[in-house]
């Protein structure tokens, strides 16, 4: 198994775990609070920027163990970020839903729930929880779930970032009619980054696709590399999270002269 097939089968062993502990009609039922448009917010002009809430990774290992989300959260809606993406996978990321909660209390920004989608159920948890918008990764669904996940969550009011690697994914992407897309510059089978990956799949997206880069960005250069070819948005986690002041560090990111 790579190592995307292991955090697959942790997801779904846990989500039967959440399930019998609380069924979707009891989480279904749940009022939620209107969120704001991810892709509203990334339709802006100019590069906007998505700042990652993200404990650990399986590349990395710890990152930011003992954060406090809504000290972080906070600091990045104070740093300029146009949405804030919010790692709820616990096995591999050290997430929770109770971060995505402490989120939605803390900022009005939209909010990514960031983990790997598999069940209609992981939508109302999103949606009970305050997210604006979820993920779908194109190497993690056939593409028969994958439509069905994508057209559900815009009967919940929830945005999909759909996330691909490499063309073929991109064109199950357009397929399913993703037009929020998101560019993983990570390798989720063996977790190598080729900052580059973005701008060799731009041309091939779809016209009125908002296209987010993501992974391996840290630099003001690697922002301008993106914002001159066109790319909506850039996703950055790690670099922000272990930074002593996060907001400091997005505004440096977001204000240096590139």
């Amino acid at each position: 198994m790579n190592i995307l097939d292991q955090i697959l089968a942790s997801t779904r062993s846990d989500l039967e775990l959440r399930k019998r502990a609380r069924p979707l009609e009891t989480i279904a039922a749940a009022s939620a609070r209107s969120r704001p448009s991810l892709r509203t917010a990334l339709a802006q002009p100019g590069l906007s920027l998505i700042a990652e809430f993200k404990r650990a990774s399986p590349s990395a290992g710890p990152i930011h163990p003992g954060a406090d989300i809504t000290t972080v959260t906070r600091a990045y809606a104070q740093g300029g970020a146009a949405a804030i993406s919010v790692l709820t996978e616990e096995q591999n990321f050290g997430g929770s839903l109770e971060d995505l909660r402490a989120a939605a209390a803390a900022v009005g920004l939209p909010l990514l729930r960031k983990d790997f989608i598999v069940d209609p159920y992981q939508l109302h948890e999103a949606r009970e929880a305050g997210a604006s918008a979820i993920l779908l990764i194109v190497a993690a669904l056939p593409e028969s779930e994958l439509r069905e996940l994508h057209d559900g969550a815009g009967e919940l009011g929830l945005d999909a970032l759909v996330e691909v690697h490499d063309g073929a994914e991109l064109e199950v992407a357009r397929r399913v009619g993703a037009s929020l897309i998101g560019v993983n510059n990570r390798d989720l089978r063996d977790f190598s980054v080729d900052p580059g990956r973005t701008l060799e799949l731009l041309a091939a997206m779809p016209p009125d696709a908002i296209v987010v880069s993501e992974s391996g960005i840290t630099s003001p250069q690697d922002l301008a590399a993106l914002r001159d070819a066109g790319v909506h948005a850039a996703l950055i986690g790690e670099r922000l999270m272990r930074d002593g002041d996060p907001a400091a560090a997005l505004r440096e990111l977001a204000d240096a002269p590139i």
